[in-house]
């Protein structure tokens, strides 16, 4: 031994470390199957949907009169919008379906890299998290709200101030005793 005793609690728990999902990273075979899946579910069963209600929506308002039609290309440019951004607005509906589907997969790197992520989020702080050298020991109590608590320790740390009132305040029209003549 080298004078130091190396311990561990045999329950402890031991945080695995998260694996390195980069640009370089290749996907597993199943991971392949689930983005395919993502894929293909996120297209059919959010942006089409989405797409096409939109493209309706717009259609009755441009026939309503409510938004008007351009003169030379009529209301394909905002139907075509419409569907585009009810396209992408059906893609990043299904993120968190899709995020989930890669959690559940047993022995893939990008699943456990989530799930790490995900208990990095949910943990008591502390456990995984490193506190700001900005926090304060007012950082847990919002501005907002009003407690005794938090009440005494504004008091105890922040200087006191009397407010002025609003006909004291200095303003153009306020005269400030300041003259261009010297007083003799």
């Amino acid at each position: 031994m080298n004078g130091r005793a190396d311990f561990q609690e045999p329950n402890a728990e031991v945080p695995r470390p998260i694996p390195h999902i980069g640009a370089d990273y290749i996907p597993t075979e199943e991971e392949r199957r689930v983005f395919a899946e993502c894929n293909d579910e996120s297209f059919w069963f959010r942006s089409v949907p989405l797409a096409a209600t939109s493209m309706l929506i717009t259609q009755g308002l441009i026939s309503k009169g409510i938004l008007s039609s351009h003169p030379k290309y009529g209301s394909i440019p905002k139907l075509i919008f419409a569907c585009i951004m009810g396209y992408f607005a059906g893609k990043l509906s299904y993120v968190k379906t899709c995020q989930e589907k890669f959690r559940n997969l047993e022995n893939s790197p990008l699943g456990e890299a989530l799930r790490s992520g995900q208990a990095r989020r949910s943990s008591p702080s502390g456990h995984y998290s490193q506190k700001s050298k900005y926090d304060s020991n007012l950082s847990g109590h919002s501005s907002f709200v009003t407690s005794p608590a938090a009440d005494n320790i504004e008091k105890e740390m922040l200087p006191h101030y009397e407010p002025i009132p609003f006909s004291a305040s200095m303003n153009e029209s306020t005269p400030t005793g300041i003259t261009d003549h010297v007083a003799q």
